[in-house]
């Protein structure tokens, strides 16, 4: 089993680096094999363009779209290691999804309507927040971004959400809190 982690902050110093560090250790110490795209290190364009419409009708998306995908077709587990800001993902990440995740790529239509491309992949999105989870809750938040995300990205092109985690109030919780936070990742079941 391959998995690929798809990271977005640009803070190497910030708590979800943190996670990924974790669960880089997690994924070494258990033997399997992985990829890291740190989406802020690779200068990632996230801007979609008209020329990148033009590549995917002709079935020859640009390279640095075409790189991407590759690695997502030799993965069977997504990990997506990302904040939450303004109650999605950040842009990086956004415009990483709108042109990877791309017609023809990771979803098609037929007579029938959408169709995912992407069955068989598994994902695990681990998020922080800066909001409390009573709020995520009471304000029905949380299950905003699992319908938006989960089923209405992932979903759609067959990727099924195995693990969706939240790690909220990050900035203003103890070490301690955070410590146990961290500590959590090396139980998750990848």
């Amino acid at each position: 089993m391959r998995y690929l982690i798809i990271y977005a902050h640009p803070n190497p110093k910030s708590f979800n680096h943190a996670i990924r560090e974790k669960v880089e250790a997690k994924l070494e110490r258990e033997g399997r094999q992985y990829d890291v795209r740190d989406l802020y290190e690779l200068g990632f364009d996230p801007v979609l363009k008209g020329s990148d419409f033009a590549g995917f009708k002709q079935g020859k998306p640009p390279e640095d779209i075409k790189r991407e995908q590759d690695f997502i077709k030799n993965a069977d587990t997504l990990i997506f290691i990302h904040p939450v800001w303004w109650f999605g993902q950040p842009a990086i990440l956004k415009g990483y999804i709108d042109r990877v995740l791309s017609f023809g790529f990771a979803y098609t239509a037929d007579e029938k309507g959408l169709r995912g491309l992407l069955n068989g992949k598994k994902a695990i999105i681990l998020n922080t927040t800066g909001g409390a989870e009573e709020d995520y809750n009471k304000n029905g938040i949380k299950d905003a971004i699992g319908k938006t995300t989960d089923t209405g990205t992932f979903g759609l092109c067959g990727i099924e959400v195995i693990l969706h985690k939240f790690f909220h109030s990050v900035p203003t919780v103890s070490n301690d809190t955070r410590e146990k936070m961290l500590q959590e990742i090396g139980n998750l079941s990848f």
